[in-house]
């Protein structure tokens, strides 16, 4: 707990710690988020850290992450049949940036694009892309992956990446 509450995130990123599943494993804790563009919500997801202490055989390990992300994008974006595979890259490469030990990673991207009719005709066409991943941690830095989590929910929600060595100057801000 105390390496996921030492990450420090982008400011546009609002955490806010939710009630976390009861059923799957003894214990776990539940980190909703949002990303905030321009005060409209551009992403949301949320990161649950399952545990465990006598393991689970489908997890290969005594943790388990499991997450969710989704964001708005472009309409040609959401067509695109590579934006799956892509999205999919973000989380891998996250983890790997982040240091975040893994194995048994799972998960679907989904892409959908959308079109309004009727009474909502003059709402423009969207598309969303979602990401639903888990994997299990391996080392003990529990905020190495919530750091690599939080980076794909920004890739979401189309915020560029910040460069090598730079942090974000606002501090994490929570509800």
């Amino acid at each position: 707990m105390a390496s996921i509450r030492g990450v420090s995130l982008r400011s546009e990123i609002v955490l806010e710690e939710t009630p976390a599943p009861q059923r799957l494993s003894p214990y776990a804790v539940a980190i909703q988020a949002e990303v905030i563009i321009d005060d409209d919500e551009a992403a949301s997801g949320r990161f649950v850290l399952l545990h465990d202490p006598a393991g689970q055989e489908p997890w290969d390990g005594e943790f388990r992450v499991v997450t969710f992300a989704k964001g708005m994008v472009e309409l040609d974006i959401a067509q695109d049949p590579m934006l799956t595979e892509v999205a999919w890259s973000w989380l891998i490469e996250s983890l790997e940036a982040s240091g975040a030990g893994f194995r048994a990673e799972s998960g679907t991207v989904t892409r959908t694009a959308s079109q309004s009719f009727g009474s909502i005709s003059d709402r423009p066409p969207s598309g969303d892309v979602e990401i639903r991943a888990s994997w299990t941690p391996t080392g003990s830095d529990a905020g190495a992956h919530l750091q690599a989590w939080a980076d794909v929910l920004a890739q979401v929600a189309g915020l560029p990446p910040l460069p090598a060595g730079v942090a974000s100057l606002t501090t994490l801000r929570r509800r």
